[in-house]
């Protein structure tokens, strides 16, 4: 088991995101954004700093937190496939090169157009789907595809039913414990109701290959749409006592990656306007968060009799 997180959710630049990391006594990051820009789009000097970086403060990468296949991209816009193979040929030697073995991947954007799941576009997003993740196994990386707002994360049985048709070992999951919460479960007729992130982990759990650990309540909005609001690990909807619990009790011994997403957490003298403050809170709620997490992950071992 190794703990690591989305270390541009402490600063945008690499030297505050290893300095997260340090001050946590991680050895491990989940790579996103590096002063916004990705593995996939940094120049080769960009890179080459960000390398040297990373080895000189003894931190690996254990994951490309990629947009591939993302919230941003449509299964119908053959541009944004396009997008999304031209980035995996620049990404790939350079996650080889860190020794990152896992992209996070997701399965496009659910169309509003149209029916998400009919079974004419579904032919589309598996098709493509296929080709993203042999590409990655050809390079000897695994496809993590995290269950948010995308195919897969219409609910458990759209995960499932991704996993039959693309049917390539190289496919994983990555359970995201927190987007369940603020994410419709579109099992049945409308109205439908908010996921339950237990229910969601329960029917999936034997393909997850990696976890991340995120939190929050939802309510819903005049249109019926959930918003979230993100909060400490634990303290909402995301049933991660339980899911953690359980994970333990069948020997699961991966990663737990934060990304925490709640709002930066100001002291009563701070200046909430002056820059520095901001940049300075940011870091601290971030590690504030992970040892929040690390109390957490001791408490639910020991109930699972874990080691």
């Amino acid at each position: 088991m190794f703990l690591t997180g989305f270390a541009d959710e402490a600063g945008k630049d690499i030297a505050t995101q290893i300095k997260a990391i340090q001050a946590l006594g991680w050895h491990f990051m989940e790579m996103r954004n590096v002063d916004g820009k990705n593995l996939g789009t940094f120049t080769d000097k960009e890179f080459a700093e960000i390398e040297e970086a990373l080895a000189a403060a003894e931190i690996k990468v254990n994951c490309f937190g990629s947009p591939i296949a993302n919230w941003s991209r449509h299964p119908r816009k053959e541009e944004d496939f396009a997008k999304d193979l031209a980035e995996l040929e620049v990404a790939l030697p350079r996650m080889q090169k860190l020794g990152i073995k896992m992209l996070r991947g997701m399965s496009y954007v659910p169309a509003e157009e149209e029916a998400p799941d009919n079974p004419e576009l579904e032919k589309i997003i598996f098709s493509k789907l296929k080709r993203l993740v042999r590409r990655c196994a050809d390079a000897g990386i695994v496809y993590g595809h995290e269950n948010c707002r995308n195919y897969g994360g219409l609910s458990w049985q759209h995960t499932l039913k991704m996993l039959e048709q693309v049917n390539d070992d190289n496919l994983k999951l990555i359970y995201d414990t927190g987007n369940p919460t603020f994410t419709l479960r579109h099992i049945g007729s409308k109205p439908y109701p908010t996921q339950s992130s237990w229910e969601f982990y329960t029917q999936v759990k034997q393909h997850i290959a990696y976890v991340h650990i995120k939190d929050a309540t939802a309510t819903l909005d005049a249109d019926g749409k959930p918003v979230p609001k993100f909060c400490y690990a634990g303290d909402g909807e995301g049933d991660i006592r339980a899911i953690l619990i359980d994970l333990f009790r069948n020997q699961y011994d991966g990663g737990f990656s934060i990304e925490p997403h709640v709002a930066t957490v100001f002291h009563a003298t701070d200046n909430p306007e002056d820059t520095a403050v901001q940049l300075q809170r940011r870091l601290d709620t971030f590690i504030d968060y992970g040892r929040h997490f690390e109390k957490l992950l001791r408490e639910c071992q020991q109930v699972a009799g874990a080691k």
